[in-house]
């Protein structure tokens, strides 16, 4: 479970994202990218013009598990996803 980034390496932009499958959901965005089926438009169009290279997927978070078997997961993961969100758009803007 983690947070993950897609960056454009030419203007910075990122897609934050997370899921309870952090290397699942990265590989599983890299292979609609190159199918060409993303569910963002605007990345898989920056994708299709600028190709593979032009993109770096970097793992930001991993959670740690929790003694806890009443942790709420998804809503730690929700919180983090728009604490990343709201740092890498300050930089340089948000895939949209």
């Amino acid at each position: 479970m983690g947070i993950y980034i897609i960056r454009d390496k030419e203007t910075g932009q990122t897609l934050v994202a997370s899921s309870r499958n952090v290397y699942g959901a990265m590989n599983r965005a890299q292979f609609e990218l190159r199918l060409r089926s993303h569910a963002n438009k605007t990345l898989q169009a920056k994708w299709d013009r600028g190709g593979p290279d032009r993109f770096e997927f970097e793992l930001v978070e991993l959670l740690k598990e929790r003694e806890d078997s009443n942790f709420d997961y998804g809503e730690e993961l929700r919180t983090l996803e728009q604490l990343y969100r709201e740092q890498y758009e300050q930089q340089a803007g948000a895939i949209r």
